[in-house]
């Protein structure tokens, strides 16, 4: 029998190498991990969540790395698979144009992973599963285990969260649509970026146009991320709340945002009223790219409910 998780993720984890200087002139690099579920999950963990982990890891040093590394972070890892299959890699290091990462992660062990993999009975005993559309990207068998466990979730009340998180580096706007619609009577909880992820699957960036559309798919909880600005409508009531912004510059790191903000918001979401769990996202957001890292920049629960008291108490 399983111990009951607040949110159990799938999805790929890479080893970053990030460093302050250039990929050209730097001699050296701090080695850490990230992945976009991966940092969702990492972010929940270290704000008390009960989290669990599914992916396939490459059977190497690395993957051991891995595997510690996300121990350590109190994450259940029984669900990792080992693989002969490689771990994927990024470097992440600050050029003339700003902060750059450059991955290196085709045909990575994580994209082995098959319905065959999956225990459904650990799916049953938790109270959230997430997924993004990056990960159905990772391969043909890696879709079909999102749409089933979707599908199970849906038929066993427990609550979904989906992130569409399009890149156009790894599949075409068609497929990312197609994906999205497989499961999408299944999602209870929508996360979207209205310029980069709307146009992919709806055609279209307005906020109020997808307002519309989610509602009539019967979407619960939507997260439409605008330029400065979040919207998050809960079933019909719309909100819209300003990122906190840098008075004297502009943010620095960017790696791993999205999913810091995602792992925060589906955090107090299952703690707060989705009001308040949007606010401390925001918060995270606002600190986090004042670090460097996926994981490393993802700031303590003391650090977001500080900063949420100065701002919204």
């Amino acid at each position: 029998m399983f111990t009951e998780k607040d949110i159990v993720t799938i999805g790929e984890g890479l080893i970053e190498l990030s460093s302050p200087s250039s990929l050209i002139t730097t001699e050296t690099f701090n080695k850490s991990y990230g992945g976009d579920t991966l940092v969702s999950v990492v972010a929940g963990a270290r704000l008390g969540l009960k989290t669990g982990y599914i992916t396939k890891v490459g059977n190497d040093h690395f993957g051991e790395y891995l595997m510690d590394a996300w121990s350590v972070e109190n994450i259940d890892i029984s669900q990792v698979k080992l693989s002969n299959g490689l771990n994927g890699f990024y470097f992440l290091t600050k050029e003339n144009d700003g902060n750059k990462a450059t991955y290196y992660r085709k045909k990575t062990a994580a994209s082995e992973l098959s319905i065959d993999d999956i225990n459904f009975d650990y799916i049953k005993n938790t109270k959230m599963f997430y997924a993004t559309g990056f990960v159905q990207s990772l391969s043909l068998s890696c879709a079909e285990v999102v749409r089933e466990i979707y599908s199970f979730a849906k038929q066993n009340n427990i609550l979904t969260a989906y992130n569409v998180n399009f890149s156009g580096n790894v599949w075409s706007a068609q497929e990312a649509k197609e994906a999205f619609e497989e499961i999408a009577q299944n999602i209870d909880i929508l996360i979207i970026d209205a310029k980069k992820d709307a146009p992919a699957i709806f055609g279209f960036d307005s906020v109020d146009k997808i307002i519309k559309q989610t509602s009539d798919m019967t979407i619960k909880t939507v997260i439409i991320k605008d330029d400065d600005s979040v919207y998050l409508d809960n079933e019909g009531q719309v909100i819209q709340e300003k990122r906190i912004q840098f008075e004297h510059s502009s943010a620095g790191n960017l790696t791993g945002i999205n999913a810091g903000f995602n792992g925060v918001f589906l955090n107090y979401y299952l703690n707060k009223s989705p009001y308040e769990a949007l606010k401390y996202a925001i918060c995270a957001e606002f600190l986090q790219k004042q670090k460097i890292g996926a994981v490393r920049s993802i700031p303590t629960k003391q650090e977001i409910e500080e900063l949420y008291n100065r701002i919204y108490e």
